[in-house]
C-alpha cells in the first residue's frame, strides 16, 4: 500500500442490520458531491474475492468505478490484498476491543480504508459498514469521520431478521436470527455506538421511523448536523424518492433499486411478531428501547 493519505470526509452509518441504513445511504448518495460506497467492511470478501455484484448490477471486477478506485488506491485489486485486510480485521476490528482499540496493526488496517476513501475521488463518501468497531478504528486513527447512528424499533428489527430474504447476488437466503439473538445484538451494537461519543466521535442519531415519515425534513436536519452544505432535495417529493444508479459494494437488496421508491414505514411486526417473541425482545432491549422512544405498540 502507498502512503497517500485522505482528506476526504467520511460519513459512517452505524447500527444493526435491518435498521434502515441502506435506505439512508441511498438518499444521502443523491446529494451533490457525495458518493455512497456501501458496506466497505464486506468489500474485501464479497467484492474482491467472491466477485459479487456492485450496486450498478455489474460484477465487482468489471465495474469501471471500482476498477478505477482499486487502481488509484492499491495499483489494482488482488486477492492477496483482500486477504491481508481480512486478517487485520480479525485482529483489530472487534466490538469487544472498543474500550481499548489500540493494536500494533491498527495503522496498517485503517490505511487500507484511508486509501480507498481517497480513491473514490469525492468530497464526501458514505461507508455503511454499520459496525461500531470499525468506526472506532477510524476515529482512533484520526480519519475525518462523522458517525450517523441509525436506530429502529427492536421489535421491527427482530421481525425482519426472522424473515427469509434471498440475496440478489446469488439467490441464497440472507442470514436469519431468532428474536433473542437479534435483541442481544441490537443492544450490544447500539450500546457500542453510544460509547463512540466518549471516544471523541461526532455522533448524530437518526430513527428509521422519522426518516420514512418525513424524509425531506430528516435529511435536511441531518446534513446540517454533519456540516454539509445546505442541500437541495429535488429527488424527494413528500414521501416519494427517485434514486439513480449507485456503486455500493455490499448491502441489502435495496442497493440495486433505480427509480421511484415510496417511503413507507414497515410495521408488519405488529401483527407478524408472535407475542412470546415480543416479550423476549422487550425484556432484552428495554433500557435503550425507552431511550430511543420505542414505548408502545408502534412508536
Amino acid at each position: 500500500m502507498n502512503d497517500r493519505a485522505t482528506t476526504t470526509r467520511v460519513i459512517y452509518l452505524g447500527g444493526l442490520g435491518r435498521s434502515g441504513t441502506t435506505l439512508l445511504e441511498r438518499l444521502l448518495g443523491e446529494l451533490p458531491g457525495v458518493v455512497a460506497l456501501g458496506e466497505v467492511t464486506h468489500l474485501w470478501e464479497r467484492g474482491v474475492i467472491s466477485e459479487e455484484l456492485c450496486g450498478c448490477g455489474v460484477a465487482f471486477p468489471s465495474c469501471a468505478f471500482w476498477a478505477q478506485v482499486g487502481e488509484r488506491a492499491f495499483g489494482g485489486w488482488t486477492r492477496l490484498l483482500a486477504e491481508r485486510v481480512l486478517t487485520l480485521r480479525r485482529r483489530v476490528d472487534r466490538t469487544r476491543r472498543i474500550a481499548w482499540i489500540e493494536h500494533p496493526d491498527l495503522a496498517e488496517y485503517v490505511q487500507a480504508y484511508r486509501l480507498l476513501y481517497a480513491a473514490a475521488d469525492a468530497r464526501v463518501v458514505i461507508d455503511s459498514s454499520k459496525h461500531a468497531s470499525l468506526a472506532c478504528c477510524l476515529l482512533a486513527s484520526g480519519v475525518d469521520v462523522r458517525i450517523v447512528h441509525v436506530v429502529r424499533d427492536p421489535r421491527a428489527v427482530a421481525h425482519s431478521w426472522g424473515r427469509t430474504v434471498r440475496r440478489p447476488e446469488n439467490g441464497r437466503p440472507m442470514t436469519r436470527w431468532d428474536p433473542a439473538r437479534t435483541a442481544i445484538h441490537w443492544t450490544a451494537q447500539n450500546t457500542a455506538l453510544e460509547l463512540l461519543a466518549g471516544r471523541g466521535g461526532r455522533v448524530t442519531r437518526v430513527r428509521y421511523e422519522d426518516l420514512v415519515a418525513a424524509p425531506g425534513a430528516t435529511l435536511t436536519a441531518l446534513t446540517r448536523r454533519l456540516g454539509l452544505a445546505e442541500p437541495e432535495l429535488p429527488f424527494i417529493e413528500g414521501r416519494t424518492a427517485w434514486l439513480g444508479p449507485s456503486h455500493t459494494a455490499s448491502g441489502n437488496p435495496m442497493r440495486f433499486h433505480v427509480g421511484r421508491v415510496e417511503l413507507r414505514r414497515d410495521d408488519s411486526w405488529v401483527s407478524g411478531l408472535p407475542e412470546r417473541d415480543r416479550r423476549v425482545v422487550n425484556a432484552l432491549t428495554w433500557p435503550l428501547r425507552a431511550r430511543y422512544g420505542y414505548w408502545g405498540a408502534a412508536a
